[in-house]
């Protein structure tokens, strides 16, 4: 008589064992970006949300490009923070408005660090224009800053990265996904930037990842009372505000994400879903 303790168990072969134990991680590609003194050109660092990311990048052991237009107290104290926790930062000033300014303050960045492996693309400018008030100069300010810029840097970034691999991150925006009457071509120029992203993605793939992080109330505009940040924060899903440090974790994550490309990660406490 066989007792239920009798049995002997055979032994497994290798593709048993390996069909037991699910799905392996594909291998890393040679070309997955590594941040760990890794170069990173983060624009607009010198303060607000780009300001956030630099620092993130820089706590991760990435060399920081800080780049800033007028901001040279801000980059310089973004700067300062990166190194005081032991990593790598360097400023440098580049007015983005300027069609033609795209292109050298990326090269430049690669001449200066010997590489470039990321591209962070935040800089932006954001103006309230009511339909009936908006002007051909506001219009084309905020085209040049929030889309043209990021494309042609984009642009220069890919022809340095093409062969080592890379990652670039594009700082898009709520206002992209949605329709705020006095913010319009603000929306117009962030929905760019999120079809830019998709498109960047697949004529760069496989060697260079593109992506976007869609952040919410993350850092609200200075005219703003505090009735009004306690409104947004009753009608986000979340029931708070968020922070800059929450879209720099975004770009932490987006960078590591070695089997991600043209996607937008939205960053707003739920408020898209609503």
């Amino acid at each position: 008589m066989h007792g239920c303790g009798s049995a002997r168990a055979e032994p497994m072969s290798h593709d048993e064992g390996a069909a037991r134990r699910g799905p392996q991680a594909a291998p890393r590609d040679e070309r997955d970006v590594k941040l760990h003194g890794a170069v990173a050109l983060v624009t607009g660092a010198g303060r607000r949300v780009g300001r956030a990311i630099a620092i993130a990048l820089g706590a991760e052991g990435m060399r920081v490009a800080v780049h800033y237009h007028s901001s040279r107290t801000g980059a310089a104290e973004t700067v300062a923070t990166i190194q005081a926790a032991g990593g790598e930062a360097w400023a440098v000033q580049a007015d983005l408005s300027d069609a033609h300014a795209a292109a050298p303050l990326v090269q430049g960045v690669a001449a200066h660090y010997g590489a470039l492996q990321v591209l962070i693309n935040s800089a932006a400018i954001m103006m309230r224009t009511p339909l009936e008030t908006v002007t051909p100069h506001e219009w084309d300010t905020m085209e040049a800053i929030n889309l043209r810029a990021p494309f042609f840097c984009a642009q220069a970034a890919a022809a340095i990265m093409r062969e080592q691999g890379g990652v670039i991150v594009n700082i898009a925006d709520l206002a992209g996904m949605e329709t705020w009457p006095a913010y319009i071509p603000h929306g117009i120029t962030k929905a760019g930037v999120l079809f830019m992203t998709r498109a960047l993605a697949r004529a760069l793939a496989p060697t260079i990842r593109v992506n976007a992080v869609v952040p919410g109330s993350v850092l609200l505009p200075e005219s703003w009372s505090a009735e009004d940040a306690a409104r947004l924060a009753r009608t986000t899903p979340l029931r708070r505000l968020g922070s800059p440090a929450d879209v720099a974790q975004a770009v932490v994550y987006l960078l590591q994400a070695d089997y991600v490309t043209g996607d937008a990660l939205v960053v707003d406490g739920g408020r898209h879903v609503r």
